[in-house]
C-alpha cells in the first residue's frame, strides 16, 4: 500500500500531476482542489490511495488528508468506485458531501455526473453518519477565476467528459467561464487551466438539479 508520495513536482496535468520519486515519475490522479496547490519543481507531500485491478495500478492523491478519508469511505456505497468518488470531490468539498449526506440534499448529490436519483438516495442510506460532521456552515469554497487560452480549451472540455459530463454540456460550461471574465485569452500555465477546470466543474454542478 502507498500511503504518501513526496517528491518534485515534474508536471501538472488537468485530471493529475506527475512527482519524481527516487528518480521515478509518478502519476498521481488528483482533484482540481489538490491541482491548483501545486507548482511544477515545488516539493509536494500527498496522502494517497492504491488502487489495485487485475488490470492495472492507479494511484490517487491529496493535498488534504480529510479528502483521502472522505474518498475511500465513499466507495464502500455500492456502485461507486474511485473515479466517481473523485468526481464527487471535485465537485464537492468533504464538508459539502458531509452536510449533503447529513441533510439529505439530493438535489446537491446528483450535481456529480454519474449520480442520479436512485444512486444519490443510496449514497444518502448507506453513508448514514459515517462522514462526521462538516467543521462549519456555508457553501463549498472555489479558487478565483483564472485565464484559459483557446488553444487550451479543448482539454478543459475533454477533462470534464472524462468525469462524465457529456461533450454539450462540458463546452457550454467552458464557454461560459471563458466569456465571465476579459482577461481570459491571456497565455497561462497548466496550474490556472485547471482552475478554470474547477471553475467549470461548479458552474456545471450549480446548473445541474
Amino acid at each position: 500500500m502507498i500511503a504518501s508520495v513526496r517528491g518534485t513536482v515534474q508536471a501538472v496535468r488537468l485530471d493529475a500531476v506527475i512527482v519524481e520519486v527516487g528518480g521515478v515519475g509518478m502519476l498521481v490522479h488528483a482533484t482540481p482542489a489538490t491541482l491548483a496547490g501545486l507548482r511544477v519543481g515545488a516539493t509536494t507531500l500527498l496522502s494517497t490511495s492504491l488502487v489495485v485491478r487485475e488490470d492495472s495500478l492507479t494511484l490517487y492523491g491529496f493535498g488534504d488528508p480529510d479528502e483521502l478519508a472522505v474518498f475511500e469511505i465513499v466507495q464502500t456505497v455500492s456502485g461507486v468506485g474511485p473515479r466517481l468518488a473523485l468526481a464527487m470531490l471535485a465537485v464537492h468539498s468533504p464538508d459539502g458531501l458531509r452536510r449533503a449526506v447529513a441533510g439529505e440534499d439530493l438535489v446537491a448529490l446528483k450535481r456529480v455526473p454519474g449520480i442520479g436519483h436512485k444512486g444519490a438516495q443510496r449514497i444518502v442510506l448507506e453513508l448514514g453518519d459515517r462522514l462526521g460532521a462538516a467543521s462549519g456552515p456555508g457553501a463549498d469554497s472555489s479558487s478565483p477565476l483564472a485565464a484559459a487560452p483557446a488553444d487550451r480549451r479543448t482539454e478543459v472540455v475533454d477533462a470534464l467528459v472524462g468525469l462524465g459530463w457529456n461533450a454539450k454540456a462540458a463546452d457550454d460550461a467552458v464557454t461560459g467561464v471563458l466569456a465571465s471574465s476579459p482577461e481570459l485569452a491571456a497565455p497561462v500555465s497548466d496550474l490556472e487551466v485547471a482552475a478554470v477546470l474547477r471553475a467549470a466543474l461548479r458552474s456545471l454542478g450549480s446548473g445541474r438539479g
